[in-house]
């Protein structure tokens, strides 16, 4: 079982601005047309889960939709997903832990959280095995932060950061047990 993380922060760690958006993470973009790792990462997740507020942003992009891997969308007031996306996307709901052993046993052992509160409430129920972490060269002074309150601390080990052409710094960490 794999729960990864694979998120951008503003430098002092939010997701999105005060007001949700993050059209500041394409202010920095690639002059080698590097994507910061995300093609190599996607390839290692059998499926995503995402919360309804990052899925609706996600539905808000100018594109079709971005992924080719299966997304379950956590929600406990979205009754379903967008009709075009029948087949790609459905709706999840309930205990985390049952949840992640349920998608387990249908093959999806390798699972991409994505998602500001989702990426907490993972954290929280101790679910995340790896966190890779990508900073962008911006302070946003508020907005909304990747991460929340913790019952007990949470001991990573680093892995491994690269830094990239257009500013950008990734770092790999693994929960520690």
């Amino acid at each position: 079982m794999g729960n990864k993380v694979f998120i951008a922060t503003s430098l002092d760690g939010f997701i999105a601005d005060k007001n949700g958006n993050i059209d500041w993470l394409h202010e920095n973009p690639s002059p080698s047309g590097n994507d910061g790792g995300y093609s190599d990462f996607i390839q290692t997740v059998d499926a995503l889960i995402m919360g309804r507020g990052t899925y609706e942003t996600v539905l808000g992009f100018d594109c079709e939709w971005p992924y080719s891997k299966k997304v379950f969308v956590l929600s406990n007031s979205l009754k379903e997903v967008d009709p075009s996306l029948k087949g790609k996307a459905e709706v999840i709901t309930g205990n985390l832990r049952q949840i992640v052993k349920d998608l387990n046993d249908q093959g999806y052992r390798n699972l991409y959280i994505d998602g500001g509160k989702t990426i907490q409430s993972f954290l929280r129920e101790g679910l995340i095995d790896e966190l890779i972490i990508t900073q962008v060269p911006i302070l946003l002074g508020n907005g909304i932060p990747l991460f929340g309150e913790l019952s007990d601390r949470v001991r990573l080990k680093h892995l491994d950061t690269k830094a990239f052409d257009n500013g950008l710094v990734q770092s790999h960490y693994t929960v520690k047990m």
